[in-house]
């Protein structure tokens, strides 16, 4: 497994990162036995790095990190994240410190590596939606999380790089915070390159550019567009989280992409992966699972390395052609 680095911190994080997230669930859903054995090939083969959230399965993908983590003998990077309601008050510094406190103590942990603000940043405050200034300002978000860093119980601070993107460029380009997640895929690449006009989607304004201003590490999120760009087969936890983007269209979308493609760059979940490997700016890709086999194609995409020139032309072209869709 290759490593990149995450961004000004130093760190050397794998290509992939074990992500223990709802959609794929494989931390939530399966079995004890499945979840060890899954971890511990992941970290055998080479990643480093485990990302999670206390809203993953209302915290069960922690708790079990609280044990598996105790069985294994790495010890990888670990992340979280909080979410904060601020239909409560307001009281951004409680909430934080009481979710922390919270997300340590399910993983049996003194504290992790990154710790992460989960909501969407906007302009302003609106529901789940937090502000610029709620992020910026006296007593918000990165002075909470800076205290909490002073006090030893992260090492990194990060955002989750969802909502309007001038707000989101704003907050990455404060300096303030090490890591951000991205939305970027093989469908929607507008966060890393200007998209044609004749392409239609939510656009992410390029916001992978002020990453790279700041050192800021691109942690790579929803590389599978929930699971449009992997099956066309439907658990039901698939989760859309962009305008512009509801499942039906993104299958529609991925059917026009491997008609083209077809496997010559792997599996279908390969060849997404393979589509962000591409891309040099990215730190990181946070990839989803919810069986073994889901992790061994990852790994194997990982060792077949990036997508070649010629089919990122192709996607290039699709999008040029919004997908053959009207």
């Amino acid at each position: 497994m290759k490593t990149r680095g995450f961004g000004r911190t130093g760190l050397q994080v794998s290509e992939l990162v074990f992500g223990g997230g709802w959609v794929g669930g494989l931390l939530i859903h399966q079995d004890d036995a499945t979840k060890l054995q899954a971890v511990r090939h992941a970290l055998d083969a080479g990643i480093n790095f485990i990302d999670t959230a206390a809203s993953y399965g209302d915290g069960k993908s922690e708790q079990a990190l609280g044990w598996l983590l105790k069985e294994v003998d790495q010890n990888p990077y670990l992340a979280t994240k909080f979410r904060l309601d601020l239909g409560d008050g307001d009281d951004i510094k409680g909430q934080i410190e009481a979710s922390v406190e919270a997300s340590l103590k399910r993983l049996r942990r003194d504290s992790v590596d990154l710790i992460q603000l989960h909501n969407r940043i906007g302009p302003e405050g609106d529901g789940d939606i937090v502000s610029i200034d709620q992020v910026l300002g006296d007593g918000g978000v990165a002075d909470v999380l800076d205290s909490l860093r002073q006090g030893g119980l992260t090492r990194y601070i990060g955002i989750t790089g969802l909502g309007a993107p001038a707000a989101v460029r704003q907050v990455i380009e404060s300096g303030r915070f090490d890591s951000a997640q991205i939305y970027y895929n093989l469908l929607n690449p507008s966060a890393g390159r200007a998209m044609p006009e004749t392409w239609s989607g939510h656009d992410f304004g390029q916001v992978i550019e002020a990453c790279k201003a700041q050192d800021v590490a691109v942690m790579n999120i929803r590389v599978l567009a929930s699971g449009a760009l992997a099956t066309d087969e439907r658990h039901g936890r698939e989760v859309q989280i962009i305008p512009n983007a509801d499942l039906p269209l993104e299958a529609r979308r991925a059917g026009a992409v491997f008609d083209k493609l077809g496997q010559r760059f792997g599996t279908r979940a390969q060849t997404a992966l393979r589509f962000s490997l591409a891309n040099p700016d990215l730190a990181c890709i946070v990839v989803g699972m919810a069986e073994l086999d889901h992790l061994e194609q990852a790994l194997a995409a990982a060792e077949m390395g990036p997508m070649p020139q010629d089919g990122q032309d192709e996607i290039a072209m699709l999008h040029a052609a919004n997908f053959g869709l009207s």
